[in-house]
């Protein structure tokens, strides 16, 4: 069975409010404020996708057991959508971070550069050649 996107805009504004537990207009305040802003179909019409109403709920819940203010809860989706962003970059570079033996080279400008496994450094880039190997642990 396959998975349902978590990010298709699917809900209108009174079917999120309800799967969240809050008024529509409460949606609406938090669009206004920026703290979940839903896509907008051609007409105007909000739609919110599952993730949507799972930050609904996270925000009524660090608003409500929490006791943290709007202005708080904004700073803190912003820092947690930042964080999600670097660990997924950190797994795009990870494999070429990996503690084997790495090969670099200077490029024409003194920078030191990465030679990839299999590959050769360009032609432009200075002759010499280093191998690292790091230290296992």
């Amino acid at each position: 069975m396959e998975q349902p996107d978590v990010d298709e805009p699917v809900f209108l504004i009174s079917a999120a409010a309800e799967l969240a537990g809050m008024h529509a207009q409460t949606l609406r305040q938090y669009d206004r404020l920026g703290l979940v802003v839903p896509r907008r179909r051609p007409g105007g019409g909000r739609r919110y996708s599952l993730r949507d109403v799972a930050t609904l709920r996270e925000v009524q819940r660090m608003s409500q057991k929490e006791g943290i203010n709007l202005a708080g809860i904004a700073r803190i989706l912003t820092l947690s959508k930042r964080v999600e962003r670097l660990e997924a970059e950190v797994e795009r570079l990870r494999p070429r971070a990996d503690l084997g033996s790495r090969v670099f080279t200077t490029g024409p400008s003194g920078n030191v550069v990465i030679v990839e496994r299999g590959q050769r450094g360009r032609r432009d880039e200075g002759r010499g050649l280093v191998v690292w190997r790091g230290r296992s642990s």
